[in-house]
Formats: structure tokens, C-alpha cells, sequence
């Protein structure tokens, strides 16, 4: 739900005006209308901006920016078990005037300060000014299913949902953060906290930021993390008890996702983590829960067919489209708007089609995300399981030969294998691998598209890398598995920056709400906690989450192999998207942009067009980028 911007200025020439252009930048978000406040302090302006998309209380009592006492809020998301604070918040003396999640906010924290933050259960940025302490604090939700960014830089702080809000602040500096670019070239998204533009952070998952206007001081506090649930015992529990227990916490965490004042859906895929959500949804719904899916353009990925079969079995109202190529191929040019900073996720297409279709019968619709990560679903967790300790324990001498072997016989040129789908990038990742089998470079190479010497032969200047979640030591040794590592790290880096931005996007390019029932923070703290063989166990992969669907669902039903939501990118980029290609990393357009080694560029191009498929991804991250950097950098 919404979008929210503002700003505090200690230069105090920041006016109404400049803040509702920033605010009208996130239309897309809010269309049901927009609410603005500007208050004056001593030494600074602080303004509050906000669109509004109405979910929970229709009426102009729901409207934003709303204020309590001497606290002023603008928020973006939902708390799902507001009715129960309130009733508590009541108890204590509390009066309300609306049935909104946002008053809800304001008075806990008259209640409990900060505290307030460990009562919610749901998805959220919201911004607090309070006039009477002159604080404005800025909080996000404990895995960050909701965005925000914020600007801090001469007297001057600014935030926002999208980063194009932000831009439209005549004294915002843009200035290209080049490792950050960086950075998006190996994951095909810039990590958090960092930004695509210097001075511009993403406020981390579980944090609020207090900015002390008295101080004109800016701090941020974790106030959630998720290795405090990894960092304990594995509960000693029968499969059956954790089966009934499972099932119980997520069918409430569910539920909580449907509570709306106008329609709800599912995104229905077809794998075990949609028709989980479904199942549990419907078996508790005397009305037919409204399901969606789409058909992508690729055949070998469209897995549409087996979501109509399971939505027959379930008795949902089903939705089926399959899109064509050409409405497909239309998305692109408009990704670089609404995914405002670098994004190479080629699922953003499908997803945004799949968006469009809901948005007709429904203002809210659940998306299955991070069952995977939660309990151990990717398929690179089998290859972590099966080959990791045995790559380790080949000899240094004979892996390092190995690679070098390797380095000298491309991929293209190994019958058979080289017409197997993704062989190409596998096998650079193996090499990868072979050179440095640490747990960390494994985990790095099976989720990043180029590595250290690559990247820094595709940039004009010097980069060096960020300091991300993929190096954090969190987990104690005294908890340490290589399956706990990988899915902990991977819920602070690919569900986070890749998966949670793509569907938040997507969603509200067409104003309809994501919700991720799986990112109950209380699945996680459940999960992280019960024995691995419940989650990964020889080998079954979310062997827990696929006991549940069984019971509702027959295994014969769901015993299949787990498919992309993908689309025919090396296809497209040599058929009908060719023209942006050229046009993009053109000699001349690189050149003048001094951001990329040009011959290397043309290298890269060069050799795609000659055959080598496996430059595809490297293709579309360029395209991607270069795209965005037409639309921000040389525009706005």
C-alpha cells in the first residue's frame, strides 16, 4: 500500500512544491489520492509526503500524513495485527478515531517509543516526525518487504519508496556510485545498504534511523536480526509434531495476509510454495479464493498448466493468461521507471504481467516468496550439499590445474553439453569454484554473474568492493552448518535486493499490493530453528513444506522439477531486442558515457553474436543498465 516521501532541511528552502514533486514521482504507488505536511523547527523544514493506495479503512479518516499528539506519520504498508494492538493500546486508556493500521502506529508509539516496532506484525516503511522532541524517526520492516531510501548530504535529508522521488529534489548531487554499478554488474542488483547514487543509502531490513534535528545527527539501530533465530539450539521435536506446528503457524501467518477492505489473491505458480499458501488459504475459505498465473513466452518454462491443475483441485477461481512475445517484449522499455535503479532480474517481466492481470479483479495479491530461502528450496543448496565438502577436498595442485585446463576450452566448444540449458554459466562457476572453494566464494559464485578479475576488466576506472551481507561472520560457530550459512546470508541478499524489489515493483507499477504470507517474521524465527533434516533431508529439498501440500495436494501432483519463471533472453537479445543492444553498447554511445572499458564491451558483444550464448546474462545486465543509465543520468 502507498508510497511515501519528504525531507528535513536545515537549509530551510526546501517548499510545499518541491515536495509534491517528489511525491507525484509515486502516482503508481497511491492513486487514491495524496496528503502533505510542513512543519517548521528552529533550525530546520521538515515535510511529509504521501500516496495513498486504500486497503484498510476506505474513508478520508485513513488519509495520510496523520498526526497524535505532537507525532506526525507517513506510512507505507500494512500491520496485520493492528486489531489486536488497538484492543490492548484501548485497554490502556487510548481513544481512535479511525479503523486505520496508521493510527494504530502513531499510538503505540506514544505508548511504547521505539519499543512499539516489536508489537507489529506485518510489512512496512513508515517516517515519524514528533515536534516535540524534534526526532524524526525512519523504520522498515524486519526483512524488508517494503522499501526505503533516503539522501543525507549538506543540510539536506531526503527519503522515499522509490529512488526517482528522491531525484526530483533540486539539491539532489547525482553522482554514479561506480562500485556500486559495480557491484550490480555481480549480483544484477545493487546490495543494502548501498545505492546506485553516492550519498544515497537503502535503510537496512530491521532498522529504524533517528535523525536529531537539534544534533543534526542521523543513527540507525537494529532493532531485528535475523541470526538471532539462527544463533540458538535446533528444537528437539518428532517430524509430526513439527508438521503440526508448521502448519499452524503458517496457515495464521497466512490468514493475517487476507485481512483487507478490498479483494485479495494469490499468485499461483504451480510449485510447492504457492499451492502451500493456496491450500491453507482455501481449506479455511467458504468462498473460492481468486488465483492467478501467467504463461511466459518459452515453453520449456511455463509452468501455467500445472497451476490450472492445481487450482481445479484446490476450487479456487482461477485466472489464466498467456501473454504473447509481443506484449512481453513491450515491458522492457518501460522496466527502467519503475525499477529506478539497476535491476537485471529478467523475471520482472513475467511478474509484471502476471501484476496487470490480477490488478483487474484484485487490489491485493500474495506472492509465495522466500519459501526457498526459509526452507531450503534452491536447487544451488544441492549442489552446496553434494559437491561443496568434495571440491574442498580436492588437492590444491590438481584443482588449480583443473581450472587452468578449463580456462583454455570454452564452454561452447564441449559437445552435447553445450546445448544444455545454463551449461555455459555452470561451467564458469565450477572454474570459479575450483580456484577458491571457500564457503563464502561458493555461495558467491552460484549467485553472481562475474567475478572479481571480470568485472574490473569491464570498468574504465578502479572499483573495489562493497562490504556486504554476503561477509557477515553473524553466525556463531557453536551454529555453524554450510545449509544455515547459505540460507541466512541468502535471506539478507537475493530474497532482499532481487526477489522483494522485483515483486515490489512489479505490483505497484499497476497499484496492487504485494503481500509475502512466508515473511511472517515469526516463520523465520520458527524455521531457523528446527532440526535440517525437517528442511533438507537427503537430499528432498523444503521436505517439510512439501509433507504440508501433500496432505492437500497429491504427490504425484507436485513431483516435478522446480522451473524458472523465466523468459528466452538469449533469443530476444539476438532477434528482437537487437536494436536496443546496438544502440546501447554502441562504440561510440560507451565511449562517451566513460563508465565501461569499451574494447571490452565489444568483446563481449562481439562474441554473443558469433554464438556464445553463455554472454546472454552479461548482455541484459549491460542492456539493463545502460537503459536505466538513459533514463536517470542522461534524463529525469
Amino acid at each position: 500500500m502507498c508510497g511515501i516521501s519528504g525531507f528535513v532541511d536545515f537549509k530551510k528552502d526546501t517548499s510545499q512544491l518541491v515536495l509534491e514533486k517528489m511525491n507525484r514521482m509515486l502516482a503508481h504507488r497511491g492513486p487514491d489520492g495524496e496528503g502533505y505536511g510542513v512543519y517548521n523547527a528552529d533550525n530546520a523544514t521538515v515535510g511529509l509526503g504521501h500516496r495513498r493506495l486504500s486497503i484498510i479503512d476506505l474513508t478520508t479518516a485513513g488519509s495520510q500524513p496523520q498526526t497524535f499528539g505532537s507525532k506526525h506519520i507517513t506510512f507505507n504498508g500494512e500491520i496485520y495485527n493492528h486489531a489486536e494492538i488497538r484492543v490492548l493500546l484501548e485497554s490502556k486508556g487510548h481513544v481512535f478515531h479511525s479503523h486505520s493500521d496508521t493510527e494504530v502506529i502513531l499510538h503505540s508509539f506514544a505508548e511504547w517509543g521505539n519499543d512499539a516496532i516489536q508489537h507489529f506484525i506485518g510489512m512496512f516503511a513508515f517516517v515519524i516526525y514528533d515536534e516535540a522532541t524534534k526526532i524524526l524517526t525512519a523504520c522498515r520492516d524486519r526483512a524488508g518487504v517494503k522499501p526505503l531510501f533516503y539522501y543525507w548530504k549538506d543540510g539536506l535529508f531526503l527519503f522515499a519508496s522509490e529512488l526517482k522521488a528522491i531525484l526530483q529534489h533540486p539539491r539532489f548531487i547525482k553522482e554514479l556510485d561506480l562500485n556500486a554499478a559495480a557491484a550490480y554488474m555481480q549480483f544484477g542488483y545493487v546490495p543494502t545498504p548501498h545505492c546506485i547514487f553516492k550519498n544515497t543509502i537503502k535503510l537496512k531490513p530491521g532498522h529504524f534511523l533517528e535523525l536529531n534535528l537539534r544534533e543534526q545527527q542521523v543513527r540507525e539501530t537494529q532493532y531485528w536480526n535475523v541470526y538471532d533465530a539462527y544463533n540458538k539450539p535446533e528444537l528437539k521435536l518428532s517430524l509430526p509434531d513439527a508438521l503440526e506446528e508448521t502448519e499452524k503457524l503458517l496457515t495464521n501467518a497466512f490468514q493475517y495476509r487476507m485481512v483487507s477492505d478490498v479483494p485479495v489473491g494469490v499468485f499461483l505458480s504451480g510449485g510447492y510454495d504457492s499451492s502451500c499458501v493456496t491450500a491453507l488459504l482455501q481449506k479455511n475459505n467458504t468462498e473460492k479464493i481468486k488465483t492467478f498465473t501467467i504463461g511466459v513466452p518459452d515453453v520449456g518454462l511455463n509452468e501455467a498448466p500445472f497451476a490450472k491443475e492445481i487450482a481445479n483441485r484446490l476450487g479456487t477461481d482461477h485466472t489464466e493468461y498467456y501473454c504473447t512475445q509481443k506484449e512481453a517484449l513491450e515491458i522492457v522499455p518501460e522496466l527502467p521507471f519503475f525499477y529506478d535503479e539497476p535491476f537485471a532480474d529478467s523475471s520482472a517481466i513475467p511478474t509484471s504481467l502476471v501484476s496487470k492481470i490480477a490488478r483487474e479483479k484484485v487490489t491485493v495479491a500474495l506472492s509465495a516468496d522466500a519459501g526457498d530461502e526459509i526452507f531450503a528450496g534452491y536447487n544451488r543448496y544441492d549442489y552446496i550439499m553434494k559437491y561443496g565438502k568434495k571440491i574442498q577436498n580436492i588437492p590444491n595442485f590438481l584443482r588449480k590445474s583443473t581450472a587452468a585446463v578449463m580456462d583454455m576450452i570454452p564452454a561452447d566448444s564441449i559437445p552435447v553439453l553445450n546445448k544444455k540449458y545454463l551449461f555455459h554459466s555452470r561451467y564458469e562457476k565450477v572454474k570459479s569454484l575450483l580456484k577458491n572453494p571457500s564457503e563464502q566464494n561458493i555461495l558467491l559464485s552460484l549467485t553472481s554473474q562475474m567475478d572479481p578479475a571480470s568485472l574490473a576488466s569491464l570498468f574504465k576506472r578502479s572499483i573495489h568492493p562493497l562490504v556486504t551481507a554476503f561477509d557477515s561472520k553473524e553466525l556463531k560457530p557453536a551454529f555453524h552448518n554450510t545449509l544455515a550459512y547459505t540460507m541466512a546470508i541468502d535471506y539478507q541478499t537475493y530474497l532482499l535486493d532481487d526477489i522483494l524489489q522485483k515483486v515490489d515493483r512489479a505490483g505497484m507499477s499497476v497499484s496492487l499490493e504485494g503481500r509475502e504470507p512466508f515473511l511472517d517474521h515469526r516463520v523465520i524465527e520458527w524455521a531457523a530453528q528446527l532440526p535440517m533434516k525437517y528442511k533438507y533431508n537427503n537430499g528432498n529439498k523444503k521436505f517439510i513444506i512439501k509433507e504440508i501440500v501433500h496432505k492437500y495436494l497429491p504427490k504425484e501432483m507436485m513431483d516435478r522439477p522446480k522451473m524458472g519463471f523465466g523468459i528466452p533472453i538469449a533469443s530476444w537479445l539476438q532477434n528482437d531486442l537487437k536494436k536496443f543492444v546496438d544502440h546501447y553498447l554502441d562504440e561510440s554511445y560507451i565511449e562517451k558515457q566513460q563508465v565501461f572499458n569499451n574494447e571490452e564491451i565489444q568483446r563481449i558483444k562481439k562474441s554473443f553474436y558469433d554464438g556464445k550464448v553463455e554472454r546472454a546474462e552479461k548482455i541484459w545486465y549491460l542492456l539493463m543498465f545502460q537503459m536505466w543509465y538513459d533514463r536517470w543520468m542522461n534524463n529525469n
